[in-house]
C-alpha cells in the first residue's frame, strides 16, 4: 500500500477518535459517580433503604399522618404469614388503616399451618373433617407497641366472623399505645399453647381441645384470643384444692389483687374494647379464671 495512503488513513482515524471523545464528554458533562450521588441524596437513600411506610392516624382516608414520638417508620414485613400471603390476596384484602387489614389465607399459608395449628384432614381426627374449613379462616395483620415502646408488626389467624372485630380492636389498642409483647402465629411455637404462653405471645387460632377435656376450644374455631398470656394466666383448681396456674411460670400473676404492669381487669382498655365488640372474658368465669382469654359466640 502507498505510504501516503497509510498516513492519510491514520490521520482520519485519529480525527474520528477526537470527535468521539469530544461527543462523550459533551453528553456526560452532567454525570456524577454513585458516591457523588449518594452524598447529594443521603436522606432519600436512607428512606429508600428503610423501605418503610408512615402510619396514618385513623382509618379514614385523607387524614394527616400520625405524629409519633419515635419509630414511626414500619420496616418491610418479616412475619411468616405476611411473607407467605404476600400480595396474592390483594383483591380480597379489607384494609382498615395502613398496617391493619384482614384477608383470606393463600395456598402457601394454608400449607404452612396444616399439620400444626390446622389438622391434617383424615389424620389424628380418625378421618373426621375439622369443624372449620380453611376458607372460613382469615389472616389479620396489625401493628402494635411492644413492651419497649417500639412499634412492631403482629399477625393472627382467626374466624372470618371476628376478623373485622380484631382489626378494629387492635387498631384502637395501637392508637392508645397499649403494650403487647408479641403477636405471632402460634405455628411459630409448633402449635404448642404452653410454649406460646410462656413467650407471652398474643394469639388466636389453634385447632385444639380444652386442656384436660375432649371438647374443642373456642380457639379451634378461631373465635378466641389470648392477650399477653404470661401476665394474665389461666387459674384453676385441682380436686384437692391445689391451685393450677398456666403457664406455670405465671404463678406470680395469679393474685389479681396485686397491681402489676400488663394486667387485664375491668378497668383495662383491652377488656373494654373486647366487651364492646361482643366478646366475653375468661376472667368472669366461675369455676376457673382465664384472664388472658376473650371469646365470641358465632351469631345464630
Amino acid at each position: 500500500m502507498d505510504r501516503n495512503k497509510i498516513i492519510k488513513m491514520l490521520l482520519i482515524l485519529a480525527g474520528i477518535l477526537v470527535i468521539v471523545r469530544g461527543l462523550t464528554q459533551f453528553l456526560n458533562r452532567n454525570a456524577m459517580s454513585l458516591s457523588d450521588y449518594a452524598k447529594q441524596n443521603t436522606a432519600s437513600l436512607q428512606d429508600l433503604n428503610k423501605g418503610g411506610r408512615r402510619l396514618p392516624s385513623s382509618p379514614e382516608s385523607g387524614e394527616e399522618e400520625a405524629q409519633l414520638p419515635s419509630g414511626d417508620i414500619v420496616p418491610p414485613s418479616l412475619l411468616t404469614g405476611a411473607a407467605l400471603n404476600g400480595e396474592t390476596q390483594l383483591e380480597e384484602r379489607v384494609l382498615l388503616a395502613e398496617g391493619f387489614y384482614y384477608e383470606p389465607l393463600s395456598d402457601n399459608l394454608r400449607r404452612y399451618i396444616t399439620g400444626i395449628s390446622y389438622p391434617v384432614p383424615g389424620g389424628e381426627n380418625d378421618g373426621a373433617e375439622p369443624e372449620i374449613t380453611l376458607d372460613q379462616l382469615r389472616y389479620v395483620h396489625i401493628i402494635h407497641y411492644d413492651f419497649n415502646g417500639n412499634i412492631s408488626e403482629g399477625e393472627l389467624i382467626c374466624n372470618e366472623l371476628i376478623a373485622r372485630d380484631l382489626a378494629e380492636i387492635f387498631y384502637e389498642l395501637y392508637r392508645n399505645e397499649y403494650r403487647l409483647e408479641r403477636v405471632l402465629l402460634i405455628d411459630e411455637y409448633n402449635g404448642d399453647d404452653i410454649a406460646s404462653m410462656e413467650a407471652d405471645n398474643t394469639s388466636c387460632f389453634n385447632y385444639r381441645v380444652v386442656a384436660g377435656s375432649d371438647a374443642l376450644s373456642r380457639h379451634a374455631l378461631g373465635l378466641a384470643v389470648d392477650i399477653n398470656p404470661l401476665y394474665n394466666p389461666y387459674v384453676g383448681y385441682a380436686q384437692d384444692g391445689t391451685q393450677i396456674v398456666s403457664p406455670a411460670s405465671a404463678s406470680a400473676y395469679a393474685d389479681r389483687s396485686v397491681s402489676f404492669p400488663y394486667k387485664i381487669d375491668e378497668n383495662d382498655l383491652c377488656y373494654k374494647l373486647f366487651i364492646q365488640h361482643g366478646f366475653t372474658w375468661g376472667g368472669h368465669w366461675n369455676n376457673v379464671k382465664d384472664y388472658q382469654h376473650f371469646q365470641k359466640a358465632p351469631e345464630p
